[in-house]
């Protein structure tokens, strides 16, 4: 009596796939095109920062540093819970299993609304802010301090707004999907790719706009 064994075909015990995801693959690829982007927006901030230092020297005092630190403390703990959204997402678990309040049941699309809360405020502050400084004469076109910084932070709110909208189309997927799978996994887990990418830019960009003297 023989026993079978398995092909090098053969799935899993968990049911992933042996190779790389390739939309996971394609994601990290566009992200690192994107960073040359930033990058490039980073070098036309310290570029003329360097040719107007008295310029920056005077604008970077009408900056509300705290209004911004609160908001990327906002932006940093949306983070975390995009990627507890993606533990859901990775056991199969679109929504909560309890009560709304027992935090521990809840499921992928309950993290997601909060993280798109908590995006949400904090396109609102920064919107906030530029109507602040407008009335103070900060303008795009007033100078160069003002081109640089409402570019440079302007680029970046136009790419978290994009990734709410990707959280709206998560959420509306867990609820038109007849069945979660692997697939609607995946599509979360790429979101948070992009989420994660566009917090870490802006840590950077806070850093260098609110602190770089």
């Amino acid at each position: 009596m023989t026993t079978a064994t398995p092909t090098l075909h053969q799935a899993a015990p968990t049911g992933l796939p042996s190779r790389p995801n390739m939309v996971q693959v394609g994601t990290m690829v566009w992200l690192a095109s994107e960073l040359m982007f930033f990058g490039g927006l980073f070098a036309m901030y310290f570029t003329l920062r360097s040719t107007s230092p008295e310029l920056w020297a005077n604008h970077t005092e009408l900056l509300n540093v705290p209004l911004a630190a609160a908001n990327t403390t906002i932006l940093v703990l949306s983070s975390f819970t995009a990627q507890f959204g993606v533990l859901a997402a990775e056991r199969l678990q679109p929504r909560r299993t309890g009560g709304l309040f027992a935090i521990k049941s809840w499921g992928m699309v309950e993290w997601f609304i909060l993280t798109f809360i908590m995006g949400s405020i904090f396109v609102s502050v920064q919107a906030y802010e530029y109507a602040v400084l407008v009335s103070e004469g900060v303008t795009i076109a007033a100078n160069a301090y003002g081109s640089a910084f409402y570019i440079t932070t302007g680029f970046h709110a136009i790419h978290v707004t994009g990734g709410l909208i990707a959280f709206l189309m998560i959420i509306g997927r867990a609820y038109l999907a007849k069945r979660f799978g692997h697939h609607e996994a995946t599509s979360a887990i790429v979101v948070s790719y992009y989420w994660h990418f566009v917090d870490v830019v802006w840590i950077a960009l806070f850093f260098i706009v609110y602190f770089l003297r």
